[in-house]
């Protein structure tokens, strides 16, 4: 029976990075996918100044990207990016004037009432009888208040809409390592990715729960990280992303084949390999209302 899935993220893009592979998996087994995304990245850095011109850009991005992966609902929350503050981007090995400052939006998510934030994700969930919620870690990943943010309102919204599984992505941080430092013999990283951040960003394998193999659909996931041409320059030249959609297909495959997810409910390390692999059958029996489009 299909069930649904809502994916919530703080900007476009960080959908085809986290859980690209996960979402087409899903869309191709049938499920229905929805992806929830508090703001437009209206402050990241690219070629296109920020403001109205980059959300425009980015949004189109992001529904282009939802396209390639099979998404049934995209729904925007339409909060102002916070941004990045200069003391996180001195951590990344960023220049602090490379575009990004400290004079975040009045309605900057990072500054949104949590529970008002969460009862209109909430709302969504509700509507969509979810199955499944996806959030970040509560790090937020690689720290960005907007991830953060996520994490916070992302629980209290599963907790009041009652979701059945809620799944923190992330990366396994070991194997991550070891990958980007074998790439690092071959490209040249941008200035604003210090692979030494990685030593204490996101979660060490010992934590994970789902090890979702997502190689079969890593053509989707390229696709997808592709839509975002907006983040492929930017700031002092090639970003991060530019950078990773240039690897070979093998070491692509091994950097990005699979996705990591945490469920606090189950014991750290738990060999999970499908995000509904805990979801009980009952949950989506007889008298579950499918929303259609």
């Amino acid at each position: 029976m299909a069930r649904t899935a809502v994916f919530f993220h703080a900007h476009p893009d960080d959908e085809a990075l986290l859980t690209a592979g996960t979402m087409a998996m899903l869309a191709a087994e049938g499920h229905r996918v929805v992806l929830i995304v508090a703001t437009a990245g209206e402050r990241g850095l690219a070629e296109l100044p920020h403001g109205e011109a980059l959300a425009e850009a980015r949004t189109g991005e992001l529904y282009a990207s939802a396209a390639v992966l099979g998404v049934a609902r995209v729904v925007l929350l339409g909060y102002g990016d916070s941004g990045l503050d200069t003391t996180s981007l001195r951590d990344r090995g960023v220049d602090e004037n490379a575009g990004v400052g400290d004079d975040r939006p009045p309605n900057a998510f990072i500054d949104a009432d949590i529970e008002d934030a969460a009862q209109r994700v909430a709302a969504v969930l509700k509507e969509e009888n979810a199955d499944l919620l996806t959030i970040y870690d509560p790090a937020g990943g690689y720290g960005h208040p907007d991830h953060v943010q996520v994490y916070r309102v992302g629980q209290r919204a599963a907790d009041i809409a009652g979701t059945p599984i809620l799944l923190e992505a992330t990366v396994n941080r070991d194997p991550l390592l070891r990958a980007l430092r074998l790439a690092q013999r071959f490209y040249r990283f941008p200035p604003e990715f210090d692979v030494r951040s990685f030593e204490r960003a996101y979660s060490p394998g010992e934590v994970i729960t789902h090890r979702v193999n997502v190689r079969r659909y890593a053509k989707a996931k390229r696709a997808s990280m592709a839509a975002h041409t907006s983040q492929a320059s930017g700031g002092d030249g090639a970003r991060t992303l530019g950078v990773m959609l240039k690897f070979p297909g093998p070491l692509y495959r091994l950097v990005f084949g699979t996705e990591w997810y945490v469920r606090r409910e189950l014991p750290p390390g738990s060999r999970r390999t499908h995000p509904f692999d805990d979801l009980p059958p009952e949950e989506t029996g007889p008298g579950r209302v499918r929303p259609q489009g």
